[in-house]
């Protein structure tokens, strides 16, 4: 489809003078990049200081609205701890004076004070991060490189989480990107050896510091930080860079079958490393290189998944040049939509978050996301479009019971993907395209293997009945054991019905100009 391109050097061209070290002391700021290689900041600071150290600060402002039982948290620590022994075990391999003081210094407390201090206290002259697009730690990252200017400290930040930064890529009128489409083919046109280049480490490693005795301590512990142990353990989701290599090469082994897999919630199609590349314990050029290089092989899965991995880029760009999208929507008609609100939207948003809709493919989604932390990508699909379209709640309401329980979630993809269900945002689905839950399960799920595990109390359902339950005959249900309304509950809307009134709301609006 793309013209194919020369095959791209392995690894990033040697460094230039400038890159020389020409700094005492330099300070990495490690946020959602907990790895120790391929990694832009830590490089950088490599080749330019004799000394590097490295911190993680834990931010109240982000913990204490969290349960304290939270997989993420989990996830964070044990990442952690492996970021603490890899720096340690990188320093000794490369002969640093550090030795085995090397290691990760990890504080809690307010970033924009905990930074600047640490780095007076190290006698830095710069502190290196990478990038960090949400309008939140933008503002964070301002007011940490304002407080280190009045101490003659820099603050240099490095593209690492993305593939294109968010102002790289422009329309042909310089304008940002609001569709896919267009966006997707001018990134495969730009995407180049600077882009997918490895950022070493190791073999610039000797430069790793000692910490200080005073902040020669382990990783906290979860109740070390308030937090108690959940059931991450006992899921497929193990954490670090460790999981994140056992994940990935797992995944990389069936990525030729990812076009054809990755919409049917049975199948191991996806690739389970949104939570890795969310917090950085698996790099994106890694695993961008791979699928650029399979794509011009000619694969479909790698050029299927390559564009997943474009989607980032978009929202993320999306995020950058409005951040008015995380409280309202990015069409400006769309913001006048009515919802169901008071008793009745409260009703019906909590029979969708308790997984008791009737519908048995979006009770097991949402039983899915409960259970593990994740939801299958279709699932997201329908189960958000069901709530927005069919029941009329605000997506709003979604994005928020999304961002509370999903492991993998990022405020640009989880925002992006709502608005688009929404049909509010960029590159929108039309509002008056509404998915059928029971097409899209009789579709995507065909013998209900999916409901089947999630939604047990239906599995002696022939698949026929499984996936509108309340269409099926009486005799049908009878012999499967099953009373709706006692052991599985009656939709809580018809579908037609609350098609209907989506599309109602669609013709209420005030006439006007719906692009972002």
């Amino acid at each position: 489809m793309f013209a194919a391109r020369s095959p791209l050097p392995p690894s990033a061209p040697p460094a230039s003078t400038a890159d020389a070290p020409v700094l005492d002391t330099g300070l990495v700021w490690f946020r959602r990049d907990l790895r120790a290689e391929d990694h832009s900041a830590l490089s950088h600071a490599l080749q330019q200081c004799r000394q590097v150290h490295a911190v993680f600060v834990f931010d109240p402002a982000l913990l204490d609205p969290l349960p304290r039982r939270d997989r993420r948290v989990e996830f964070i620590v044990e990442s952690l701890r492996q970021l603490d022994a890899a720096l340690r075990d990188l320093a000794l391999a490369t002969g640093s004076a550090a030795g085995s003081a090397a290691g990760l210094i990890v504080l809690q407390g307010d970033p924009t004070v905990q930074v600047p201090a640490l780095a007076q206290q190290l006698g830095a002259q710069a502190v290196y991060a990478n990038e960090d697009y949400e309008p939140a730690t933008r503002a964070r990252d301002a007011a940490v490189q304002q407080a280190l200017a009045a101490e003659g400290i820099t603050l240099r930040l490095h593209q690492d989480h993305v593939l294109t930064a968010p102002d790289e890529l422009r329309t042909g009128t310089r304008m940002p990107y609001t569709v896919f489409t267009p966006y997707y083919r001018k990134w495969l046109t730009r995407l180049d050896a600077r882009h997918l280049a490895v950022r070493p480490v190791a073999p610039h490693a000797a430069a790793l510091a000692a910490r200080p005795a005073v902040h020669a301590r382990a990783v906290p512990t979860l109740a070390d930080i308030g937090f108690e142990p959940t059931d991450l353990s006992q899921l497929p989701l193990p954490a670090g860079v460790q999981g994140a290599q056992t994940m990935w090469q797992d995944f990389l082994a069936r990525m030729a079958h990812y076009d054809t897999w990755r919409d049917f919630p049975a199948r191991r199609g996806p690739s389970y490393l949104g939570v890795h590349l969310r917090f950085g314990t698996l790099s994106i050029r890694e695993v961008a290189r791979a699928a650029w290089a399979l794509q011009q092989q000619g694969q479909a899965g790698a050029t299927k998944w390559l564009a997943e991995l474009c989607w980032r880029d978009f929202y993320s760009q999306v995020l950058w040049h409005h951040p008015e999208v995380v409280d309202q929507a990015l069409r400006p008609r769309m913001r006048a939509l009515r919802w169901e609100d008071g008793a009745m939207g409260d009703a019906r948003f909590a029979a969708w978050c308790e997984a008791r809709t009737g519908i048995p493919i979006v009770d097991a989604a949402m039983r899915q996301l409960h259970a593990s932390g994740y939801m299958h990508n279709r699932l997201r699909m329908i189960a958000g479009s069901f709530l927005v379209k069919h029941l009329g709640v605000d997506w709003r309401r979604g994005e928020a019971h999304f961002a509370l329980h999903l492991n993998d979630f990022d405020l640009a993809s989880n925002n992006g993907g709502w608005q688009w269900v929404a049909g509010t945002g960029c590159d929108a689905q039309p509002w008056f395209r509404i998915f059928n839950p029971v097409s899209q399960s009789r579709r995507f799920d065909p013998e209900g293997a999916f409901i089947r595990r999630y939604v047990p109390e239906l599995a002696a359902l022939p698949p026929d009945a499984l996936h509108a339950p309340w269409l099926a005959q009486p005799a049908t249900l009878a012999a499967a054991g099953i009373r709706l309304g006692h052991d599985y509950p009656l939709p809580v809307i018809d579908l037609d019905t609350g098609r209907r009134a989506a599309l109602a709301r669609l013709d209420a609006l005030p006439d006007g100009d719906s692009s972002p």
